[in-house]
C-alpha cells in the first residue's frame, strides 16, 4: 500500500526532502508542515496546516490521516523531542532522539563528548559569566578568539573575531541573545590547510569522526538514528569537527539530493531498521551538482517581505530544480517571506557545466534586490583545471569503472555454466566443446539481433534488466527456427559514460536470461564511447551460437504439405519488435510511460506494460523440436505474421490464419484503436499475440491451431489472417454458451477488482481455445490457460492437467463458470471445499440439464439460481447463496433464462466474497458452515 509521508519545516531543505521522497513509487501523498510556496500544491507534495510544536496534536494528525512515517527537517523541533513523542505515540518519525540531538543543541555537551572520546576538535572553554568569558579570552595560552553560543541560534550564535577586544564585544553581544542561564563558548579559532581531499583523508573522517561518534553515542546509552552532518576544519594537524547538525544541512541538502539516485524513502527506512550498511545509498555516476541561494536584500539583518518573485517557470523550464525556501503565496503569485527566499540546483555532467546552467536560472529569476554569490564553486574548477597531464579518464574512458563492472558480472556469468564450458571471463576468446555437449555430427547455427528502440523507453523509465531477457530471447528464438539447441551467448553494450550500475542490471538481466535459455554467457564486450551516445543512453547487441545434428535440422520444407495445420504458440506482448511505431502512439494517445495503462490490468502503467520482457521458447519447445513432429519453426519478430511465416515454407503454400482462434494480449487492441493502424499494418508489424508458429505440433502451454496451408495461386498473398480486426476490436464470432460462461466471468472478475473483495483472480483455464471468456480475462490482465481436453486420452489425464496448472499458480479457491465438463471423483475430493458451481434453480429442484424447461413444465412460480459447493454427485453440494426469481405466465424457456442469469451475475459474486473471506466454508459434515449465523 502506497504510503502517506509527512516533512516537518517550511524551507528550502523541506521543499527538496518532499521532492525527493515524492519520486519513490512507494508514496502516496507528501504533507509540508508548514512549507512554502513550493510545496504547496505540486504532484504528490502538498501543505499542511497541523500544528508542529504540540507533538500530541501533531501524533493525532498522523494517525487521523494514516500518516505512515514523519521526517524532520530543522533542528529545534528535535532538540524539543518530536522523534521520542510520536515515537511513542506509535508514529514512525525519522531522526534522533532529544538526548542524541544535543550533538547539535548543546554545543557544551557536544564539545565534552568529543573531549572524552579522543574526536579531534577545537580547544575551547565554557562560560555563564561574561566576565569570566572575557578574562579567558585574554589569558588562554591559545587563540580563544571564536565565540559561540552552546545552544541552538538557527546559525546566527557564532562570531569569529579578528582580536581579543572584538572576541569580548562579541561575547556582550551574545550575552544578551540568550539567557542568563545558557552557556556560553569560547574556542579556539583554527586556520584551514588548503589541501585535496583524498580517498585516504575521506576514510579517516569517516573512521575516526563519524563512526567513532555514532559507536560512543550507543555506548552511552543515546543511539543516534538520523542524519549526521559533521563541520570539519582541515588542519596542519589533520581533520577538526568545528560543530555536528543533527539533520541534513541547508542549502547542502539541495545539492545533494539531486544525486542520490536511490530511493530515499528506502534509504530512511533502511536507517531506521538499522539495515543501511547492506543496503547502502546509490548515487549517481560522473555527475556534479551546483546550488545558488537567492537571498532578501539585507539578509541576514532586516529585509523586506512580499516582494513578489517573477521567472520562476523560465529556470525551471531550462532543467532547473528551484527549491522553495522563504517564499509564500499572494494573490494567485509568489512573493518573498524569508531571508533565504530561492536555492536554484543545477545538476550536469561536469561541474562548470552545473554551475554554467545554475547562473543561468538564477539570471532568469526576478525580484528587487535580490542578493546571491557569484563565486559559487570556483575555487573547485580552478583545482580541477590545475594543470596536468592527460589521462584516458579525461577523454571519457574510465578504466577502473569498466574492471569494476567485469568483476560484478563474473559470478552472474560464472552461474550460466553448463556441459560444454565453464563460462569465465578474462580470456581473449571463448571455447566451447561440442563433442563434450553430445553432439556427434553437429552444424552450428549463430543468430544475432537487438532490441530496437524499446531501449528508449527502458531508458526513460529506468528499468534496465528486462532488456537482459529481451536481448537472450530474439537471438536464441532465432535459433530455435533452425531446429538448434541455444549453446552459448555473446553480448554487446555500447555507451557515451559508463554507469556502472545500469550496466550491470543489463548484463545481469542477460545472465538471468541466459540461465532461462540454457545457454552459457560466455563473453562480451563493453563499449565506452565518449560523444557517440547522449547522456544515459546505450546500445545493445546480442550473439547466440546453437548446434543441431545434421539429421535435425529444421525447416524440413520437402515434408511440409497443402493441409498442414499451424499451432501458435503465445507471446508475451509487443516482445522487441514495432516500438517506434508503438512511441509514436503513445505521442498520439497523449500518454506517458508512468500514465495507467488503459486496458487490461490498470494497477500497471503503460511503461511496465510495453516493456514486458520477450518469451525464451528454448526449454518449452526444444523436446518438441527433437521429437520430429515439427516441420517448421517460425519466429514471429519483425515484419510481424505477414513476413516471418513464409520464411519457412516451400513458395508454392500459403497460410490461412483465424485470429478468433488465439487471445490477443490487451496491448494489440489499445495500439490498433489508439492508432488507427489497419490489420495488414498490425499484421506486418506486430506477433499479434503469437510468439512463434510451428507446423504440426500438439499444443503444450498456453498454443493454439491457429491456421493451416493451402497451394498458393499466383499472384496471391503468402499470409491472410482472417478475423483480426474482430479479435482486436474484441468482437470476434462466438456461441451462446461462450456467452454465457463470459458474462458470469465477467461479474466474477468486476467483483474481484473492487477494493473491498477478499478475493484475487490469478488465471482462467478454458478447455476450448479462443472464446470470449479467454478474450475478456486478458483484457482484465488476467494469465489465462487453455487445456484442450480433445488432447488428452482420458478424464483422469485431462484433469491431473488442470490440477497441475492450479497449483503452478498457487489457487485456493475455484469457480465453475460455465465450464461443462464433468470432474473426476479424485479430482473433486482433492479440492472439496475448494470448488464452487453456479446451477440454474432452485436446487435441490431441477437437477441437471435443461432445468429452465423443467421449472417451466412443472409450473412452478419460483425457480431462481444456486451456488453451492461441489460433490462428486452432480448439483447435489452444499449451498452457499440462492436467489429466486419469479416464472411469469408469459415466459418462454429464452426469457426465464435470461432472468435467471441476470441473477447468477449478482448471486455468484457474492458466494465468492463469501468463501473467500471466510465467511462460509464446507463443513466436515459436509454441510455450509458459517462464521458467523447463517445470512438472508
Amino acid at each position: 500500500m502506497a504510503e502517506r509521508v509527512l516533512v516537518v519545516g517550511g524551507g528550502g531543505r523541506e521543499h527538496a526532502l518532499a521532492w525527493k521522497l515524492a519520486q519513490s513509487p512507494q508514496i502516496q501523498q507528501v504533507l509540508v508542515a508548514p512549507g512554502n510556496a513550493g510545496t504547496f500544491s505540486c504532484g504528490k507534495i502538498s501543505n499542511s496546516e497541523v500544528s508542529v510544536s504540540n507533538h500530541a496534536i501533531l501524533a493525532q494528525f498522523c494517525k487521523d490521516h494514516h500518516v505512515g512515517l514523519v521526517v524532520v527537517g530543522p533542528e529545534v523541533p528535535l532538540a524539543a523531542g518530536i522523534v521520542d513523542d510520536l515515537t511513542a505515540a506509535g508514529v514512525q518519525c525519522f531522526g534522533p532522539s532529544s538526548k542524541a540531538a544535543q550533538l547539535e543543541a548543546s554545543k557544551s555537551f557536544s564539545k565534552a563528548f568529543m573531549e572524552r572520546h579522543g574526536i579531534a576538535t577545537a580547544r575551547y572553554g565554557s562560560f555563564t559569566d561574561p566576565q569570566e568569558a572575557c578574562n579567558y579570552i585574554r589569558t588562554a595560552n591559545f587563540p580563544a578568539l571564536v565565540v559561540k553560543a552552546s545552544g541552538l541560534a538557527a546559525g546566527k550564535g557564532v562570531i569569529v573575531a579578528r582580536d581579543q577586544d572584538m572576541a569580548c564585544q562579541a561575547v556582550m553581544d551574545i550575552m544578551k541573545l540568550i539567557q542568563r542561564s545558557s552557556k556560553l563558548l569560547l574556542t579556539h579559532r583554527l586556520y584551514f590547510d588548503p589541501v585535496q581531499v583524498s580517498r585516504e583523508l575521506l576514510q579517516q573522517i569517516r573512521e575516526e569522526v563519524l563512526q567513532k561518534t555514532v559507536d560512543k553515542m550507543k555506548e552511552e546509552g543515546m543511539p543516534y538514528v538520523g542524519v549526521l552532518y559533521a563541520g570539519l576544519m582541515l588542519t596542519k594537524q589533520g581533520p577538526k569537527v568545528l560543530e555536528f547538525n543533527c539533520r541534513f544541512g541547508d542549502p547542502e541538502c539541495q545539492v545533494l539530493l539531486p544525486l542520490l539516485k536511490s530511493d530515499l524513502y528506502e534509504v530512511i527506512l533502511s536507517t531506521m531498521n538499522g539495515t543501511l550498511s547492506s543496503s547502502a545509498p546509490v548515487w549517481h555516476q560522473n555527475s556534479s551538482a551546483v546550488t545558488v541561494v537567492m537571498a532578501s536584500p539585507g539578509y541576514p539583518g532586516s529585509y523586506k517581505k512580499g516582494v513578489e518573485i517573477t521567472g520562476l517557470s523560465q529556470a525551471e523550464d531550462k532543467g532547473l530544480q528551484v527549491f522553495h525556501a522563504g517564499t509564500a503565496l499572494k494573490e494567485g503569485g509568489v512573493v518573498s517571506s524569508g531571508g533565504r527566499v530561492l536555492t536554484v540546483t543545477a545538476v550536469s555532467s561536469s561541474l562548470e557545466a552545473a554551475l554554467q546552467t545554475a547562473n543561468q536560472g538564477v539570471a532568469a529569476i526576478c525580484f528587487p534586490g535580490a542578493v546571491f554569490r557569484h563565486d559559487i564553486g570556483h575555487r573547485a574548477i580552478a583545482h580541477l583545471n590545475q594543470s596536468r597531464g592527460l589521462t584516458y579518464k579525461d577523454s571519457g574512458v574510465d578504466i577502473a569503472a569498466g574492471n569494476k563492472l567485469v568483476e560484478m558480472i563474473k559470478p552472474l556469468a560464472k552461474a550460466t555454466s553448463r556441459t560444454g564450458c565453464n563460462a569465465e571471463l578474462g580470456g581473449f576468446a571463448g571455447l566451447f566443446d561440442l563433442k563434450a555437449a553430445g553432439f556427434v555430427d553437429p552444424i552450428l547455427v549463430s543468430g544475432t539481433d537487438g532490441v530496437g528502440t524499446k531501449l528508449k523507453i527502458a531508458q526513460a523509465c529506468g528499468q534496465h534488466s528486462g532488456l537482459g531477457e529481451d536481448l537472450v530471447a530474439m537471438c536464441v528464438n532465432d535459433v530455435l527456427a533452425q531446429g538448434a539447441e541455444p549453446l552459448f551467448f555473446l553480448d554487446y553494450f555500447s555507451c557515451g559514460c559508463l554507469d556502472v550500475d545500469v550496466a550491470a542490471s543489463v548484463i545481469g538481466g542477460i545472465a538471468k536470461a541466459c540461465e532461462m535459455a540454457g545457454c552459457a554467457l560466455l563473453g562480451g564486450e563493453t563499449a565506452e564511447m565518449p560523444g557517440v551516445y547522449a547522456a544515459g543512453e546505450y546500445d545493445l547487441a546480442g550473439f547466440c551460437v546453437g548446434a543441431v545434428e545434421r539429421g535435425a535440422l529444421l525447416p524440413r520444407l520437402g515434408d511440409i504439405a497443402e493441409g498442414d495445420l499451424l499451432i501458435g504458440v503465445a507471446s508475451s506482448g509487443v516482445h522487441s519488435n514495432g516500438f517506434s511505431l508503438v512511441r509514436n502512439v503513445l505521442e498520439r494517445a497523449h500518454l506517458s510511460y508512468s500514465s495507467p495503462f488503459p486496458f487490461g490490468n490498470q494497477a500497471q502503467t503503460v511503461g511496465e506494460v510495453l516493456l514486458t520482457p520477450t518469451k525464451i521458447y528454448s526449454r518449452l519447445l526444444l523436446p518438441i523440436l527433437r521429437s520430429g513432429a515439427v516441420k517448421a519453426y517460425a519466429h514471429i519478430t519483425g515484419g510481424g505474421l505477414l513476413e516471418n511465416i513464409p520464411r519457412v515454407l516451400p513458395q508454392e503454400l500459403a497460410v490461412d490464419l483465424d485470429a478468433s482462434r488465439w487471445s490477443l494480449p490487451p496491448v494489440f487492441s489499445w495500439l490498433h484503436k489508439e492508432g488507427g493502424l489497419s490489420e495488414e499494418e498490425m499484421a506486418r508489424t506486430f506477433n499479434c499475440g503469437l510468439g512463434a508458429v510451428l507446423v504440426v505440433l500438439q499444443a503444450h502451454e498456453e498454443a493454439w491451431i491457429v491456421g493451416s496451408l493451402a497451394h498458393k495461386q499466383p499472384g496471391a498473398e503468402p499470409v491472410i489472417v482472417r478475423n483480426l480486426r474482430n479479435s482486436l476490436l474484441n468482437a470476434g464470432p462466438h456461441t451462446e454458451e461462450e456467452d454465457k460462461s463470459s458474462t458470469n466471468l465477467q461479474a466474477l472478475i468486476e467483483q474481484a477488482k473492487r477494493p473491498s473483495s477478499a478475493a484475487e483472480i490469478v488465471v482462467v483455464i478454458s478447455n476450448r481455445p479462443g472464446v470470449q471468456g479467454l478474450k475478456r480475462a486478458s483484457l482484465a490482465g488476467i494469465q489465462t490457460r487453455v487445456v484442450d481436453h480433445k488432447l488428452y486420452g482420458s478424464r483422469a489425464e485431462f484433469d491431473g492437467t488442470i490440477d497441475r496448472v492450479l497449483e503452478e499458480f498457487g489457487v485456493e479457491l475455484v469457480c465453475l463458470a460455465g465450464f461443462m465438463r464433468i470432474l473426476t471423483g479424485t479430482f473433486v475430493k482433492k479440492w472439496n471445499g475448494k470448488l464452487l458451481n453456479i446451477h440454474p434453480s432452485l436446487l435441490p429442484s431441477f437437477k441437471g440439464v435443461n432445468a429452465q424447461k423443467q421449472a417451466l413444465q412443472a409450473g412452478v412460480r419460483v425457480t431462481g439460481c444456486t451456488v453451492h459447493f461441489v460433490a462428486e454427485e452432480v448439483d447435489a453440494g452444499a449451498i452457499i447463496v440462492q436467489e429466486a426469481v419469479s416464472v411469469l405466465s408469459s415466459d418462454t424457456e429464452e426469457s426465464l433464462c435470461d432472468r435467471i442469469r441476470e441473477a447468477e451475475h449478482r448471486a455468484f459474486p457474492a458466494a465468492l466474497e463469501l468463501v473467500a473471506s471466510g465467511a462460509v466454508r464446507l463443513g466436515e459434515d459436509g454441510h455450509t458452515t458459517w462464521k458467523s449465523g447463517p445470512q438472508s
